[in-house]
């Protein structure tokens, strides 16, 4: 018997999403702690109610198909090499939003298969605001709960360009590789949603200079290679996960106009 293809979870793996952000917002009402990891990154019981509900739901889905995630231990990279497919979860993304309480935090939920995302959910909790996308069925957006379901599209970078980058993670460095794209226009949203906001055609461009992890870009990456664009690193080549044992990702640069060799627009090569 065949696996199911990434399409017939969808709808579940939205229903999934929706869930975890009720644990979120439950916990987002009232009081609550906030502990440093040993990287230093926080943690609230929101990220582990979240995790715990959407492991029990791809777990009830899809019996057997290992989960990689933030808030859970990674199995070591011996057998994760052997995996050719898989979910890729950060439970909370953007916790110093979440912290913050600015509302800008996702639920990332993403299928990998041969080291590529081919489904992707991202919700922001506070919103309700969820985009969801499967190879080769294209991205949409359910601006709330229970909307009609939107298709979306990556637009022509034409005219002035509109950037979105890091609230919490903005640099000298991001600041002065942007100054080559000329006159333009930037803006700071939390989380993954500085994909989705190019993914529905509000931005050009993104670039993430420093750390993040596959589970902060897979479900966003998706979603956004749905709607006509890409996420690169700065070499120019598409991003591919679980290729080694560092689960850390590449520096990288999320566009919506393809046609674009932003690489190349970026990057001095003889810097």
């Amino acid at each position: 018997m065949s696996a199911p293809r990434p399409q017939a979870w969808l709808d579940d793996v939205c229903a999934i999403a929706r869930e975890a952000a009720g644990a979120i917002l439950a916990i987002y009402a009232q009081d609550f702690e906030v502990i440093q990891k040993a990287d230093a990154s926080p943690v609230t019981a929101a990220d582990l109610a979240a995790q715990k509900v959407i492991a029990q739901g791809l777990q009830a889905i899809a019996p057997g198909v290992p989960v990689i995630s933030e808030e859970a231990l990674a199995a070591p990279w011996a057998e994760r090499r052997t995996w050719r497919r898989y979910w890729l979860v950060d439970p909370l993304d953007g916790t110093r939003e979440f912290v913050k309480r600015n509302g800008e935090f996702t639920v990332n939920i993403a299928l990998i298969e041969d080291h590529r995302a081919v489904l992707g959910v991202v919700l922001a909790p506070v919103t309700g605001d969820l985009y969801a996308a499967a190879q080769g069925h294209g991205a949409w957006r359910e601006a709330t709960p229970g909307a009609p379901r939107e298709a979306i599209h990556t637009r022509r970078a034409n005219g002035l360009l509109r950037v979105t980058g890091s609230r919490s993670h903005a640099g000298v460095r991001a600041a002065t590789l942007l100054g080559r794209l000329g006159e333009h226009e930037t803006f700071a949203l939390g989380s993954s949603l500085k994909f989705c906001v190019i993914a529905r055609g509000d931005a050009d461009v993104y670039l993430r200079l420093g750390a993040t992890s596959e589970w902060d870009t897979a479900a966003a990456q998706c979603v956004l290679e749905e709607a006509g664009g890409a996420v690169l690193d700065l070499a120019g080549r598409p991003f591919r996960y679980n290729t080694r044992d560092s689960l850390i990702n590449p520096e990288f640069i999320a566009c919506g106009d393809t046609s674009i060799d932003w690489a190349a627009r970026l990057i001095d090569p003889d810097a």
